[in-house]
């Protein structure tokens, strides 16, 4: 028997609250340039100091040993999916989060722009995280000017800050594709190919994204500091069970950015729009506890201040996330877990393959008696190391959802 067909046999229905406070690229190195401390263990924390004393805590691998996800497989792994089974391109999910309804056929792309210097070398594959009514300005632009590629139609749509979707649609088309993005400053803008050299979809896919190029880029040529673009997770929407079925549980979220409400709608989560900060977020989910039995609430500038390197500002970030927090615990979930889909170290500037650390509250949790949630903590914790996609198993357990296997 499959361990999901297993988990689905023993649920039990129950009126239990859950919540799953994601807040991004949580885990850190500690590094002698900042007095081996993480973020998370430099910033006071005094609303995650008092869970700790109650809380079992560990650490959570979000794919495999040694290999660094993207959100996408981050979070799918949070919502209890194996990422390595569900594979779903970024485009799809930013489309999806930016309230695009996809076609069956479409195939999606998750673009950025970027900055370009005469030799088309990428010198910031961010454009300087230009302000959002900028981009909107320019996907307008753009918009305008490419309309169609052949007998294909294309549709652009802006997110938020340097980010934008552009969805294909027409005939014959598939994906996956590899990215138009080099994934790092000093290199080319690469020519995308199929990920299966034999599918005439993923063919036809790459020529497409090869012409869109070459109209594209000459709209945005005289642009400073966005004259270009990157794209990447070019792919199709696959079929996914719904969360609701495969847990018995009605879901809510509650995020900011587009690709992050694409993940939670692609598994049927309800999008509860509105909120901008966390705290706003946290009012809302106590505006909205009785509608729904879980949780998904996102926190997204732990994440940003890891890439940008920036110790000083993630370390802000969780204190703003602590200081905060006091306004869900008006109405404590039954199950509480606390967690980043991923680490962003610091050092790095970008996703890594370090496991997150991962706080569980409940009244059958266990108490670790640590004073802290920090990854040293969770080092200690009863929690152990652990493969991310069964913490939502423990958060079902531990809210009783279970019978007992076997005599």
């Amino acid at each position: 028997m499959k361990l999901d067909a297993l988990y689905s046999e023993l649920t039990i229905k129950s009126n239990a609250k859950i919540a799953l406070l994601v807040m991004d690229g949580l885990g850190d190195l500690a590094t002698k340039e900042q007095n081996y401390l993480t973020p998370l263990e430099a910033a006071k924390t005094p609303n995650l100091d008092a869970l700790a004393k109650n809380s079992a805590q560990g650490r959570m691998i979000p794919v495999a040993p040694g290999i660094t996800p993207g959100s996408g497989p981050g979070h799918l792994g949070l919502f209890g999916y194996d990422p390595l089974e569900y594979q779903v391109g970024r485009g799809v999910i930013e489309a999806l989060g930016l309230g695009l309804e996809l076609k069956s056929g479409d195939v999606a792309a998750r673009a950025n722009f970027c900055t370009l210097d005469k030799k088309g070398i990428v010198t910031d594959r961010r454009a300087g995280r230009i302000a959002t009514e900028v981009c909107e300005k320019l996907c307008a632009k753009l918009a305008a000017k490419v309309k169609k590629i052949g007998d294909t139609e294309v549709i652009i749509k802006a997110g938020k800050e340097h980010r934008f979707v552009v969805v294909f649609r027409g005939k014959g088309l598939e994906g996956p594709l590899t990215d138009a993005d080099p994934n790092r400053e000093g290199f080319a803008i690469p020519t995308v190919h199929p990920r299966d050299e034999g599918n005439s979809g993923q063919i036809k896919m790459a020529g497409l994204i090869a012409d869109f190029y070459k109209v594209a880029l000459p709209v945005l040529e005289k642009e400073k500091p966005a004259n270009g673009f990157l794209m990447r997770g070019i792919a199709h929407q696959p079929h996914i069970p719904l969360f609701e079925e495969r847990y018995q549980l009605k879901p809510a979220c509650l995020a900011v950015y587009p690709m992050y409400k694409g993940l939670a709608q692609l598994v049927g989560m309800k999008k509860i729009e509105g909120p901008q900060t966390i705290a706003e977020q946290f009012q809302r989910y106590v505006e909205e506890y009785e509608n729904f039995d879980f949780f998904f609430i996102h926190y997204k500038y732990t994440d940003k201040a890891g890439e940008d390197g920036n110790f000083a500002a993630k370390k802000k970030a969780i204190e703003d996330f602590d200081a905060a927090l006091p306004i869900l615990l008006k109405k404590k979930p039954d199950v509480l877990a606390i967690t980043g889909d991923h680490s962003t170290p610091v050092a790095l500037k970008g996703h890594s393959w370090h496991p997150q650390p991962v706080l569980l509250h409940s009244a059958l949790s266990g108490w670790d008696k640590l004073d802290r949630f920090t990854e040293t903590g969770a080092n200690l914790g009863s929690l152990g190391v652990f493969e991310a996609k069964f913490l939502i198993r423990l958060m079902q357990a531990n809210a009783r959802m279970f019978d007992k296997f076997g005599a």
